[in-house]
């Protein structure tokens, strides 16, 4: 006895005094929980600093669903089992597993019942979130409003697993304002299955999906942080030890002017599909870039419900896309490019005879006059700017060369990418020879085809915010920049991020594409810029629609034909720049069923050059307001003219599309947002007249004193239940 004696206290002592801190650490460690606090994301902030995108509290229920197994497993017994087919180490096999559903409509639902606080779900999401999120909460009530979560904070619901959680959410402070700029947030698509098993219960970031939320994700995206909980004997979390609140991302400040943004946005409202973009031509830097129909990106938020997102997809007017970057036929306003490269082949005084049309081949080109049986007689570069002649632009592209054409287009960004980064940019058609060989080998190209691009036809598809560049270059005198969207990013406490190198992350300088005068003499370009004056400014012009009063506007009309998704279309264009002497608005306007680029695109784009020039001066103050969602009943209806009240009304010689047609490239948003399921049978639980209550378990029988000495009869193990077998 002595022996065992001594053995047994040299055994404590090895235990708790020489290994104590040990099991000390492991205890400490096993009695307390971990929350990953999700980040909280930047502020996107238009140029002057008034914030577009900013953050709110959402209160939202979770569910964790481990912990709601096992807090079952304890009240009620072992929890009813399901079957389904799985793919374990490559090979299908059927496993067992808990019946989350019914642990939820068993064991959860009806003391939510009680308090009226049961909504419908959908079982199916319920039970794929367990099988393969087990670390993420499920969320079975998203942004709640104030009476339920009152409700939850009165009464103690008393469930385990089940949780009220406050999580920073986006807000789109006005609305459809700026929509396909911004873009919107949702759940990541993966969980990162490393990160969460550092905690115990983990909430997730959520990410950028698509424009500049995506774009400048990393920036905007903060630290998370962590909520160390306390665990009491029994298992159960009964306070908060301590708190590593999360970092907020940086601020995202655009070059964006949300009050010229909003004067785009009113002016468009009086089309059904169109898109259109401000730059200043003194920088490259966007302005305004809006697009109709439209949507509210705080139905996202915090997800879509199934069948607002499934009404944005039906939508025939395609409120998702961002028309500023689709590509479409750009009608005359093309022509910009076909002259600068007819003056880069010194073709300054070349002269050519507009007789109603041109032949090539078997085919004659008609100018667009010839259904107004008269011609243009012979004319030059600059009158042809001004009344827009086909037939001059025929044989003046001709003469200076398809490759010369692409030459200039690749110079102003024609075909090329913007480096925006924008969700479904399209590049749109510079077409050429090499072009034609690889999209259409079994076509040749012909002076036919170099017709068609000289007049903006064929082929040739171009974007809002590509024309607006090209007219930027030819407004400041021949330096082409990139288009900037985002002037500078900033941390918290105001310092600019840097990269990975210490340099600013997002410099301010705007970016150069190209110098145009290394190409053509800046007599040259004033020569074009003249006919682009006389365009809108004298008798006979086609953009007389966008005079304006006291302010000299140059620009460019267009009309072209074109098939969007099988339906055929007509898009009318206004490309224009202000003031002509000292330029610093650029503009670019395209309307789809648009009768005619002066009478449609000419007004809209004038709306918005004459409010932003009084708003300089002082003469007009446009409120930034919340704005629904543009959207038109009928959104291919043809538009023939386009007026505002107390709008300039100049005349006009409307220009009518050519007959060839071109198929439109629309800007496609291939974001994946966060969708909510619609519940469905075995989730409807909220308006269940009986619900099924789960029994609890019985007692466990004591032993009496005789069993405990002696040992009794073992009780005769009880049949596991069934398991229920489903296949999804």
């Amino acid at each position: 006895m002595l022996l065992g004696m001594t053995a047994l206290g040299l055994r404590l002592w090895w235990i708790q005094v020489a290994h104590g801190a040990e099991w000390t650490a492991q205890i400490r460690g096993s009695s307390q929980a971990t929350v990953r606090i999700p980040s909280v994301r930047g502020e996107i902030k238009d140029r002057n600093g008034l914030t577009l995108v900013q953050n709110r509290a959402s209160y939202e229920v979770d569910f964790y669903l481990p912990e709601m197994v096992k807090g079952y497993r304890e009240r009620f017994g072992p929890p009813p089992l399901a079957e389904h087919r799985a793919i374990i180490s490559g090979m299908p096999k059927d496993v067992k597993e808990a019946d989350i559903i019914r642990v939820v409509n068993d064991g959860i639902v009806p003391r939510l019942n009680d308090l009226d606080l049961a909504r419908d779900y959908n079982s199916k999401d319920l039970e794929r979130h367990y099988r393969n999120d087990t670390e993420v909460p499920y969320s079975y009530i998203k942004d709640i409003d104030f009476s339920t979560m009152a409700k939850f904070s009165e009464h103690d619901v008393g469930l385990p697993g089940v949780d009220i959680a406050i999580k920073p959410v986006r807000s789109y402070v006005y609305g459809a304002l700026a929509a396909h700029i911004l873009g919107y947030v949702g759940a990541p698509d993966d969980t990162n299955k490393e990160e969460a098993r550092k905690f115990t219960f983990y909430q997730g970031d959520v990410d950028g999906k698509s424009n500049i939320e995506k774009a400048m994700d990393d920036y905007l995206r903060g630290k998370p942080g962590v909520r160390h909980l306390r665990r009491n004997a029994k298992g159960t979390i009964d306070g908060v030890l301590r708190e590593d609140p999360p970092q907020q991302g940086a601020n995202v400040f655009l070059t964006i002017d949300a009050r010229i943004q909003a004067i785009t946005d009113e002016a468009l409202r009086a089309v059904s599909r169109a898109g259109a973009v401000v730059v200043d031509p003194n920088n490259g830097n966007i302005l305004a870039m809006a697009s109709v129909p439209s949507f509210d990106p705080n139905t996202f938020i915090p997800s879509i419900k199934a069948k607002d997102w499934q009404a944005l997809r039906k939508d025939e007017g395609d409120p998702l896309v961002n028309r500023a970057v689709s590509a479409l036929p750009p009608g005359s306003t093309f022509k910009l490019i076909t002259s600068l490269a007819g003056l880069r082949k010194n073709l300054t005084n070349a002269h050519y005879n507009c007789g109603g049309g041109v032949s090539y081949g078997d085919h004659f080109f008609q100018c667009w006059v010839n259904e107004k049986h008269y011609t243009h007689g012979n004319i030059g570069l600059s009158e042809a700017i001004k009344v827009s002649c086909d037939s001059f632009f025929y044989q003046f592209g001709n003469a200076a060369g398809i490759q010369s054409i692409d030459t200039v287009g690749k110079m102003l960004g024609i075909g090329e990418e913007s480096g925006l980064q924008l969700t479904g940019e399209q590049v749109g058609n510079l077409p050429g020879p090499e072009w034609m060989q690889i999209h259409h080998p079994q076509e040749r190209w012909s002076q036919a085809q170099t017709a068609n691009v000289s007049i903006g036809q064929g082929y040739t598809l171009v974007s809002p915010l590509q024309l607006a560049m090209a007219y930027v270059t030819i407004a400041n005198g021949g330096t082409c920049y990139y288009p900037r969207l985002v002037d500078k990013v900033l941390n918290q406490d105001g310092s600019p991020v840097l990269d990975e190198h210490g340099k600013v992350a997002v410099p301010q300088t705007p970016r150069m594409r190209s110098d145009l005068r290394r190409e053509v003499t800046p007599d040259q370009i004033e020569l074009v810029r003249k006919g682009l004056w006389r365009v809108v400014n004298e008798d006979g012009g086609t953009g007389g629609r966008g005079r304006l009063k006291n302010v000299q506007v140059a620009g460019k009309t267009g009309t072209a034909q074109a098939t969007d998704r099988g339906h055929k279309d007509t898009v009318a264009w206004f490309a224009c720049f202000a003031p002509f002497d000292h330029p610093k608005y650029v503009v670019a306007v395209m309307v789809q069923g648009g009768e005619h680029g002066g009478s449609v695109a000419g007004p809209v784009a004038t709306r918005i050059l004459e409010r932003t020039l009084a708003m300089d001066e002082g003469n007009f103050d446009m409120q930034v307001a919340w704005t629904p969602p543009a959207h038109h009943a009928n959104p291919f209806s043809m538009f023939k003219d386009v007026s505002y009240a107390g709008g300039n009304l100049g005349a006009s010689d409307e220009e009518s599309a050519d007959a060839s047609s071109a198929d439109v490239q629309m800007a496609s948003d291939n974001a994946s947002p966060d969708v909510e399921p619609e519940a469905d049978a075995q989730g409807q639980v909220s308006k269940r007249s009986r619900v099924v209550r789960a029994a609890p378990a019985p007692p466990p029988r004591q032993p009496n004193f005789f069993e405990r000495l002696f040992g009794g009869k073992r009780p005769a193990p009880q049949p596991a239940p069934t398991p229920v077998r489903r296949r999804f």
